[in-house]
């Protein structure tokens, strides 16, 4: 299904009784709404919510924002370092405005809100600037965006990017991604690696979007005040962290929860930056017990 909303069209999927609590459900950088676990959305499912999910702008078959040239992500760095902002394509307040229009073409006025790394960050400013629309907050694996927090291996960045290159085909990005999700993976948890590859293998077909990634990356890279706005948010929240997550380290989600008042703290051992299907056996008795804590009422149809 697909709406239009502030000249962006919006891919999203919505399962589930109406009758049941919502619960939206926003992905990380670069990625699409069929990313998510099947294990997961199953389990949220039988445990009777109302799971909605969505492609970010510049992913899936949501629009590409094409029109707007791709940052320079090193200059845009350098800038950071100096205390210069810079101007992006758009801001991941503006993401977050896109997650209320899914939920307002579905006339759902409150809303459960999970994010995962990037998709947390888009979540946490739906919880500050839109409060009345956030019944529950859960963020997993992603920051405060406060600066001074350890940051991942410069090697590390340099390989997640590998998969921008367009030299060598549709095996060519599949091999990259590939070996990207290898390296930000829990080895404790890891999905049959057959299955993994059929999912990349989907998701390429489905959209690539080389740019969108750039573009998504500035609008994290350029969303400098969230940080010192967390003590803002008054919806219910659990933030979720691996201890073994190379990407977005742990002290990040640490200090998202010291930011975000009466929050509760979940740390995984050993879990990476991924949610395979060996995760959700781990994680989600604390998710539902979590979200039956927090109950919103489901306005009549």
């Amino acid at each position: 299904m697909k709406i239009h909303s502030r000249g962006v069209d919006l891919e999203y999927a919505d399962y589930g009784s109406p009758e049941h609590e919502p619960l939206l459900l926003i992905m990380g950088l670069g990625l699409q709404m069929i990313s998510w676990s099947p294990l997961f959305i199953e389990s949220l499912l039988k445990a009777k919510y109302r799971v909605i999910v969505m492609d970010n702008r510049d992913s899936g078959l949501s629009t590409e924002m094409k029109h707007a040239k791709a940052p320079n992500l090193l200059w845009m760095g350098l800038k950071e370092q100096l205390g210069v902002s810079s101007k992006v394509p758009y801001t991941l307040s503006d993401m977050a405005l896109d997650a209320l229009a899914v939920l307002d073409a579905l006339h759902i006025p409150k809303a459960h809100v999970l994010g995962l790394s990037m998709g947390g960050m888009i979540a946490q400013r739906m919880a500050i600037h839109h409060p009345e629309r956030v019944a529950s907050l859960i963020s997993i694996m992603s920051t405060s965006g406060a600066s001074g927090l350890p940051k991942p291996n410069p090697l590390l960045l340099q390989s997640l990017y590998m998969p921008l290159s367009d030299a060598h085909g549709f095996e060519g990005f599949v091999d990259k991604a590939m070996q990207a999700l290898q390296m930000i993976s829990s080895p404790r948890f890891q999905d049959d690696l057959a299955n993994v590859k059929a999912r990349v293998e989907l998701a390429i077909a489905r959209s690539y979007r080389p740019m969108g990634i750039l573009r998504q990356t500035a609008a994290v890279m350029a969303d400098s005040d969230r940080a010192d706005l967390l003590h803002l948010i008054r919806a219910p929240t659990l933030v979720v962290h691996g201890t073994h997550d190379p990407l977005v380290p742990v002290a990040c989600g640490r200090d998202t929860h010291r930011r975000i008042l009466g929050s509760l703290w979940l740390e995984i051992e050993h879990m990476a930056h991924d949610l395979s299907d060996k995760l959700t056996p781990v994680l989600m008795p604390d998710l539902l017990a979590f979200l039956q804590s927090h109950p919103v009422k489901v306005q009549p149809a």
